[in-house]
């Protein structure tokens, strides 16, 4: 739950960073902040004032998305299980091999094996 709620943070606070971003003028001369004008937003903080709140908030929303990113890779549900570290090999591995399967002695170099019969003879007339 407290993951699910970080995470949601994150992505409102990257929304915002996002919008404050391209609410800032370009150094050419007009970007976004020129559309909002009817406004308001401009005339009552000033073109000065805007872009010092405008770059301050990028700053601000900037360094809480990466905080929030770094929270939520603890918050995750999966750290608090006890198996997680575990790869999937792992957690399969029989307890011990049947001694039944393995070869009683290795080829020796040079010889052919022989082969195996798995079709039963046909009966002799």
């Amino acid at each position: 739950m407290l993951h699910g709620f970080v995470v949601i943070l994150a992505l409102l606070a990257s929304i915002l960073l996002v919008v404050s971003v391209l609410l800032q003028s370009p150094k050419a001369g007009s970007g976004l902040t020129g559309g909002i004008a009817s406004l308001g937003t401009v005339q009552t903080l000033g073109v000065r004032r805007t872009g010092d709140f405008l770059s301050k908030t990028t700053a601000i929303l900037a360094g809480l998305v990466m905080l929030l990113c770094f929270v939520a890779q603890f918050t995750l549900p999966a750290r608090h299980n006890p198996d997680a570290g575990k790869s999937i090999l792992q957690k399969d591995v029989p307890a011990s091999l049947p001694v039944n399967s393995l070869p009683k002695s290795l080829p020796q170099p040079g010889t052919v094996p022989a082969p195996v019969n798995t079709v039963p003879a046909a009966p002799a007339k």
